[in-house]
């Protein structure tokens, strides 16, 4: 993997900065793109050499383009694509019941989480298809397959969505070399997860076969496994990293 470009979308902090990190030490380039302009520098400081930083709305479908062209033009190739980026919010620490949701709220969710996961993909297969070569990876979660009392139904619904994407576009670029599968975390120590309180982790925590939560290293490791060349024959696969929790 040495000298390959990866772009790692909200690679600031959390799932998305020990991405970025594990893939930096494979000897990958890595840019982290995100929305948080001192996340992400902050980020790419720690790393190092091996990384820069693109800041862009991925819900901006022209913002997108634009900047995966820069990168294209600037670092020679887009090799690697991990569709990390994602909002879940909450009321108070907790999730807003499906029948309270605010329409815009919704749509919000639905603009980041998945069609800023469509953006980028679309953006980076030509590329990709021209050198014959791509890893996508989409990082969905369990709130996709299973119900979880802690995950609003916007959230659910566009993981579940990713998932879709991901086994369409595996079936369509295929052919050119390029493998497109998804991870599931299940709850992974983050600020993300710090949100919904001590009380609603501390029951889940109990329903965790493994007996902990994940950490972003954790999801790191499936993701560099994903991108390897041992993975090469793996496409439009869902992988759980939940330690035991849901098993579907």
């Amino acid at each position: 993997m040495n000298n390959r470009v990866a772009i790692v979308s909200g690679g600031g902090r959390g799932i998305g900065k020990g991405i970025a990190k594990e893939l930096a030490s494979l000897g990958i380039h890595v840019v982290i793109n995100d929305i948080d302009e001192g996340l992400a520098a902050q980020t790419a400081r720690e790393i190092g050499p091996n990384a820069s930083v693109q800041v862009c709305d991925i819900a901006d479908y022209q913002a997108v383009s634009e900047f995966v062209s820069r990168t294209a033009n600037s670092l020679g190739s887009v090799d690697i694509l991990v569709n990390n980026a994602g909002i879940s919010p909450k009321r108070a620490g907790s999730k807003v019941p499906v029948y309270e949701v605010d329409p815009r709220e919704w749509q919000r969710v639905v603009e980041v989480n998945l069609n800023g996961a469509f953006h980028l993909t679309r953006a980076v297969s030509p590329y990709m298809i021209k050198q014959n070569f791509g890893r996508i990876v989409n990082i969905s979660s369990i709130a996709a397959k299973s119900y979880i009392s802690v995950s609003g139904s916007h959230y659910a619904a566009t993981k579940a969505g990713l998932i879709g994407l991901t086994k369409a576009a595996a079936g369509e670029l295929a052919p050119y070399g390029i493998t497109v599968n998804a991870i599931a975390p299940g709850r992974i120590e983050t600020e993300m997860m710090a949100a919904a309180g001590t009380g609603a982790n501390d029951a889940i925590l109990s329903q965790i076969a493994s007996g902990r939560f994940g950490t972003p290293a954790d999801i790191a490791a499936a993701a560099a496994f994903l991108i390897s060349e041992k993975a090469a024959y793996i496409t439009g696969a869902v992988l759980n990293v939940d330690g035991g929790w849901v098993m579907a």
